[in-house]
Order: structure tokens, then C-alpha cells, then sequence
């Protein structure tokens, strides 16, 4: 008995010389030096005894992109950012396919510095009279994005159109994509669909993800798809406009911008 308590004695300075414990554990639950009181303090501290660092990663937020769903329609509220800036309420009048605001609006299938920068609270893109409203909790890019797809919202579809200039009286497929793109600062020259499938980072982006293959192209952004094709969209209108997520994207490379 004492040569056992004298080992231990031995045992405990030889740790306490080598290896110092501090009183709480860095959070893993762990019992120093200062015994079961040091342990509950642990414990209240990992919350309720799990390991803070073992806690479940939130998953960072990722805008769909299908939908069993072609109802797009929107009530809520919809603000303006102006040209200086500032945030307000949005008032509209659709009379004879325009879209007209309080600052003066511009008809659909115009490209027009007048068509106002539509704002929506959320995540998700908005479709207000054949617009899309940007989510205010989108980074800027995508909001820039959204608008620059607005101003060619209706312009006929013209084959190559887009590629040899960003501004043309009508677009592709790809060109669509490309103007919505450069207007978001993402893209410097405009892309075809089979380059496309190179684009920025594989899958799925988080705002932005880009359906292409060699024969078509098409984008959804915060919950809505621009694209000139009307597959999948009541409408069946031609040409670039904003339209539901279609129920499925078999067929298609998946590609996004790198970080959206």
C-alpha cells in the first residue's frame, strides 16, 4: 500500500512537471485538475455535452433549379433601387405589355437604361409583369445580373445574336446568357453554348448554375430561368424572357460561375 500511493504520488509530480493541464479541456469535455466541477463547466460550455467542434455544418444556401411548378406569378412587395442608390418602393402599370414605374419605365423588348432595377426581400428571384425582380439577399453580382437579363426581356431570338457584340437587336440562346453574364461583371466576351461547357467551376452553382450542351444553352438565377426557349413555360413565347424552372435539365453539362 505504500509503495503504491508513493508511485502515484511520483506519478502525479511527473505529470504535473511535463505536461500542465489547463482547468477546461478546449471544449472537448474533457477533466483536468479541477476535477467534477471543471467537468460541468465543460459540458455547459459544449452545449449539453456534445463537442462543439462535432456540431452539424450548416449547409450554405442553394437556389433550385426545377420545379414541379409553372406558376411564377408574384404579389408581395417589390422595390426600386435609383441611380442613386436609394431603395423604394416600386408602383407599376402594365398597360399594352409595358412595364412602367414611377421614374418612367421602358416597354419590353427595348433595351433601355429606364427598365428599373427591381428589388424583392428574400433569396429568391421574383417575376413581376415579365420581369425579374433581384432577391435583396443576393450579392450584387447577381442582382446586376438579373437587371442586365431584364433589358433584353422580349427581343426576338436571331441566330448568333449576341456573339459579335453585346449589344444586338436580338439573341441566342448563348447570347442571352452571355449579356445576363456580362452585365454581372462574370463574363468579358460573349460564349457559345459548346464553350459554355467549360465555364467557371462543375454543378450546381449556389445563385447561378448554366444548363448547356453543343446545340443550347440557358440559365436559372435565385429560382428563375432566362432562356429563349418556351419548353416547359406556358407562355410559349420566344426569344429571351424570364420563365418557370423546368422539371428536369436531362442533357446538359452543368456549369456556374466560380463562387455564385
Amino acid at each position: 500500500m505504500r509503495f503504491r500511493a508513493i508511485c502515484s504520488g511520483v506519478f502525479s509530480i511527473l505529470i504535473l512537471a511535463v505536461s500542465p493541464v489547463p482547468a477546461i479541456a478546449g471544449g472537448t469535455g474533457g477533466v483536468s485538475a479541477g476535477g467534477a466541477s471543471a467537468k460541468r463547466t465543460a459540458t455547459r460550455a459544449s452545449g449539453g455535452g456534445a463537442p462543439a467542434s462535432q456540431a452539424p455544418a450548416k449547409k450554405p444556401y442553394t437556389a433550385p433549379v426545377t420545379s414541379n411548378s409553372a406558376n411564377i406569378a408574384y404579389s408581395g412587395p417589390v422595390y426600386e433601387k435609383l441611380a442613386s442608390g436609394q431603395v423604394v418602393p416600386y408602383v407599376s402599370a402594365q398597360a399594352s405589355g409595358e412595364l412602367k414605374s414611377v421614374t418612367g419605365g421602358a416597354a419590353a423588348g427595348v433595351i433601355a437604361p429606364g427598365k428599373p432595377d427591381l428589388l424583392v426581400p428574400g433569396r429568391a428571384a421574383r417575376y413581376v409583369n415579365g420581369f425579374a425582380a433581384a432577391p435583396m439577399s443576393a450579392p450584387l453580382a447577381i442582382q446586376k445580373l438579373i437587371w442586365a437579363g431584364n433589358q433584353i426581356v422580349g427581343l426576338p431570338y436571331i441566330w448568333g445574336g449576341g456573339h459579335a457584340s453585346f449589344s444586338s437587336p436580338g439573341y441566342d440562346c448563348s447570347g442571352t446568357v452571355s449579356f445576363a453574364l456580362h452585365g454581372g461583371h462574370l463574363l468579358t466576351t460573349p460564349e457559345d453554348s459548346s464553350e459554355f461547357t467549360s465555364f467557371g467551376s462543375h454543378g450546381v452553382g449556389r445563385w447561378v448554375t448554366i444548363f448547356t450542351n453543343a446545340g443550347h444553352a440557358y440559365m436559372t438565377v435565385a429560382g428563375l430561368r432566362l432562356d429563349t426557349s418556351a419548353a416547359d413555360d406556358p407562355s410559349n413565347q420566344q426569344g429571351p424572357r424570364w420563365r418557370p424552372l423546368r422539371p428536369a435539365n436531362e442533357g446538359f453539362v452543368v456549369r456556374h460561375p466560380t463562387g455564385l
